[in-house]
C-alpha cells in the first residue's frame, strides 16, 4: 500500500478507509460472481492472469523498521489475530473446525494447508456463509429480481452525490476502466467501487470458471457426499452493505478511483499474510492511526465495521450454535471475521467451546 511508501500524509487516510472497506466487501461469497458478471468484458482480458503486486509489509520493513516493528507490536495485541484454522472443543460432543477464508481464486488461496486437508473430508456438515455459492448463477438470477439490492433507492443516482468536480473526476476514471457515468449511476456505489478494486487477473479467473476459495470447499463436500450449510443469505449480505449510508458508498467510489493504481499492492499484501496465518496484522497495516486526523477516520470507519464485520460475527456464532451442538462441523468463513473481542473465535468461547488454533 502506498500507505507505507513515504512519510504518512493526509491521503493515507483515504487510501486505508479504500483498503479497509474493500478488505471487508470481499468476504461477501455473492460479490465473487456479481463482479464476473458486472464488470466489462476487457478489463478480465487487460491483465496478465499472473497479479503483480508487492508485498507492503516488507516494502516496510525494509523503509522503516521502526514504523514496521510498531506495526508488528500492534498486531500482535489484536486478539485471536494468529492463525486460519482453529480445533473447535466440548467434552461429550465430536470436535468441529473453523477455518478462515478469503473469497479469491488466487492459486496460493486455493491451497489448502495440510493440517485442514487431513480433516476436512471427515466432517459432519460443511457451514460456509451462504450456502447458495452451489448455484451461483440461479441465486443471482434471483437477485435481479431484486433491483432494489444493486440500484440506488427512490430514483436517485450517484451524480445526486457529486459536486462538479467530483462528478468529472468519476466519469473521467470509469471511462478509462470502459464504464460510462451514465449506465452505472443508478447504481449501489459500493458495487461498482468494489468491481473497479478487483484485479483483472481475478476477474479472468472467473470468467474461465475457477472458484473462489469457500465456492471450492462447498462443491468439494458436495463430491464427498458431506451436506452443506449456510450461516446468511445472499439476501443478508447485500441487505448489510446497502444499509451503509450512501455518502459513505459515494466517498469510497470516489477514493478507490483516486487509488485504483495501488489496490494490487493491498491485495497482493492480503494474500501473503493469509498464507502466513498472520490476519491481525491487516488491520493495524490498513489501519488509520498514522492518518494526520485520526478521530475523523475511526468515525468514518465505525459504521461499515459495525454494519459487515461485528454484527454479522453474531449473527454467525448464533447460527453455528446447533452445528456445533451437533458435533462434527467444518466451518468455513471469511478470515477477518475470526479475529478481534467480537470475533468468531472468542464468541464461540462464550458458548463454553475451546477454541484452539492449529498450525
Amino acid at each position: 500500500m502506498i500507505l507505507f511508501a513515504s512519510a504518512f500524509s493526509p491521503r493515507h487516510f483515504a487510501t486505508s478507509i479504500v483498503a479497509r472497506h474493500l478488505a471487508v466487501a470481499r468476504r461477501l461469497n455473492v460479490l465473487a460472481y456479481l463482479l464476473a458478471l458486472l464488470a466489462p468484458a476487457h478489463l478480465a482480458l487487460a491483465e496478465s492472469p499472473a497479479c503483480e503486486g508487492k508485498n507492503l509489509l516488507e516494502q516496510l520493513k525494509a523503509e522503516n523498521s521502526q514504523e514496521y516493528q510498531q506495526l508488528i507490536a500492534e498486531g500482535q495485541k489484536v486478539p485471536n489475530g494468529k492463525g486460519i484454522f482453529w480445533r473447535i472443543e466440548k467434552e461429550g460432543i465430536q470436535t468441529s473446525y473453523l477455518l478462515g477464508t478469503m473469497h479469491l481464486s488466487d492459486p496460493r488461496v486455493l491451497d489448502l494447508p495440510e493440517s485442514v486437508e487431513e480433516v476436512r473430508y471427515d466432517a459432519r456438515v460443511v457451514v460456509v456463509e451462504a450456502s447458495e455459492i452451489l448455484d451461483l448463477k440461479r441465486a443471482v438470477g434471483r437477485l435481479f429480481m431484486r433491483p432494489d439490492f444493486m440500484m440506488l433507492p427512490d430514483g436517485k443516482r450517484i451524480g445526486d452525490f457529486l459536486t462538479k468536480d467530483e462528478a468529472k473526476t468519476l466519469a473521467d476514471g470509469l471511462r478509462e476502466k470502459g464504464m460510462a457515468l451514465s449506465a452505472v449511476d443508478r447504481m449501489r456505489p459500493w458495487l461498482i467501487s468494489t468491481t473497479l478494486a478487483t484485479s483483472g487477473c481475478e476477474l479472468a479467473r472467473k470468467a474461465k470458471g475457477v472458484s473462489v476459495l469457500d465456492q471450492q470447499i462447498a462443491f468439494d463436500a458436495v463430491d464427498y457426499d458431506i451436506p452443506v450449510e449456510g450461516l446468511e443469505t445472499f439476501e443478508e449480505q447485500l441487505a448489510a452493505m446497502n444499509s451503509i449510508s450512501t455518502e459513505s458508498q459515494v466517498k469510497n467510489l470516489l477514493e478507490t478511483m483516486a487509488y485504483r493504481d495501488q489496490l494490487k499492492d493491498i491485495t497482493e499484501t492480503m494474500i501473503q499474510l493469509y498464507e502466513a496465518g498472520e490476519m491481525g496484522l491487516l488491520w493495524p497495516l490498513l489501519f488509520k492511526k498514522y492518518a494526520v486526523d485520526a478521530g475523523a477516520a475511526t468515525s468514518g470507519m465505525s459504521e461499515f465495521e459495525n454494519i459487515m464485520l461485528t454484527k454479522r460475527n453474531h449473527v454467525m456464532a448464533q447460527r453455528s450454535a446447533r452445528f456445533l451442538t451437533e458435533g462434527g462441523a467444518f466451518i468455513a468463513v471469511g478470515a477477518l471475521h475470526l479475529q478481534g473481542e467480537e470475533g468468531l473465535v472468542e464468541l464461540i468461547r462464550r458458548q463454553g467451546y475451546a477454541v484452539t488454533a492449529i498450525d
